[in-house]
């Protein structure tokens, strides 16, 4: 019975509506894989491009700098990460486990009465 109703609902739409959602999703995927290219090789191009030029300035063989890819290796990745993990929990001193609650005495508020409260039920 809900198939039934299903299709009296699609096609209600109109006709192209599909071809506009397909269209859409295509060029939010596309424009997706276009932001990934760039910055998978057209960064990493620039970045080496500017490394080597730095080399040449420097008077060092260019073959022989460091590029983007060589750059981010395991090794570096991992000191990195224990290096932030190290850092983030040094933040944190150590706690005395005790609880402390002290109560304190208001004046009479209608906000906190609960007799206003409770007359709506």
């Amino acid at each position: 019975m809900t198939l039934l109703f299903s299709l009296i609902a699609l096609q209600k739409f109109d006709p192209l509506a599909w071809t506009v959602v397909a269209v859409g999703i295509g060029i939010v995927f596309l424009s997706l894989f276009l932001v990934y290219l760039f910055f998978r090789y057209v960064i990493t191009f620039f970045l080496n491009f500017r490394l080597r030029s730095f080399a040449r300035k420097k008077g060092l063989d260019p073959s022989e700098v460091v590029t983007a890819k060589t750059l981010m290796s395991g090794e570096v990745n991992a000191a990195i990460a224990m290096a932030l993990y190290l850092h983030l929990n040094e933040l944190h001193d150590v706690e005395s486990g005790v609880i402390t609650i002290k109560r304190v005495s208001r004046n009479y508020s209608p906000w906190s009465s609960k007799l206003y409260n409770m007359s709506n039920l």
